[in-house]
């Protein structure tokens, strides 16, 4: 039997005395299209690290393409992991060339030193720009760039090596709607291609998913029963701790119901022509 391409076991997540997440669990197989969904503050971001050998659990054990994190050099798998994220976008040196931060990737480093890449790179890397409508970046130093333009450089980035996971949080952030709807498209092609690949589209958007993704963990807060939703997140009175409340298909996870408790307000959801909505009533 072919290992998962992600899995989570038992994971918690403390910084100092809060408790981020706790009871996390989540198997995501080879060649799955998964959407990790949730309201803002509620640890997506502290997964993400995780599964993109950047952050490592309090407790539990976090499993990444066959690598138990911890136990193995996560640079000797890295390159196998393609990761697009605000946090990640500040690693590159500012004026850093956007196409330079793109062929990168084949290396795993956050900045060009003395590696040496081919034409044949530098081909790929400028087609995937042109592909994003970004291909007039190329020259250009990152400081300078716009948010949106940003965000499509690292998704660039992120598939640059072919990689057998790819995450990718909150890929349309800064966009215009232009923008946005080009980096949709792209990402619908991946969402439905027939690969190994494993996918992971981190949002807390409805709007913002693509076609092609069949899997959602949907993520919220431990219920104010367990343990008084531990002990008041050990006693500073911090929000309950996140967790995952949810796996399974989107037709499943997206329901009026679920998202009214989730965010708290009464929402009607909608899905038509493979896009999906939901607004207050």
């Amino acid at each position: 039997m072919t290992e998962p391409a992600l899995k989570l076991t038992d994971v918690e997540f403390r910084r100092r005395r809060r408790v981020i997440l706790t009871d996390v669990n989540l198997t995501v197989n080879r060649g799955e299209k998964w959407v990790l969904f949730g309201p803002n503050g509620i640890g997506k971001s502290s997964l993400v690290q995780m599964m993109s050998t950047r952050g490592f659990p309090s407790c539990g054990t976090v499993d990444i393409l066959g690598n138990r994190l911890g136990k193995v050099d996560v640079f000797s798998y890295r390159n196998r992991i393609g990761l697009s994220s605000a946090e990640l976008s500040r690693a590159f040196p500012p004026e850093e060339d956007p196409l330079d931060v793109v062929v990168t990737a084949l290396t795993a480093t956050t900045g060009r030193w003395r590696d040496t890449y081919t034409d044949e790179d530098y081909a790929r890397a400028r087609a995937l720009m042109a592909e994003f409508g970004i291909g007039y970046l190329e020259g250009k130093m990152m400081f300078k760039l716009s948010e949106g333009e940003r965000t499509r450089v690292l998704i660039c980035r992120a598939l640059m090596a072919d990689p057998d996971l790819l995450i990718l949080d909150e890929p349309t952030t800064g966009l215009d709607l232009g923008g946005r709807e080009l980096a949709l498209r792209a990402l619908g092609r991946i969402g439905r291609e027939d690969t190994d690949r494993t996918v992971l589209l981190v949002t807390h958007r409805l709007e913002e998913i693509p076609a092609g993704f069949d899997h959602v963990a949907i993520m919220g807060r431990i219920s104010g029963n367990e343990a008084d939703a531990y002990a008041d997140n050990v006693a500073g009175n911090d929000p309950a701790p996140g967790t995952i409340v949810y796996t399974g298909d989107l037709e499943g996870g997206f329901t009026s119901e679920r998202l009214s408790d989730l965010f708290g307000l009464d929402l009607t959801v909608t899905h038509a022509d493979g896009r999906w909505n939901a607004y207050a009533v």
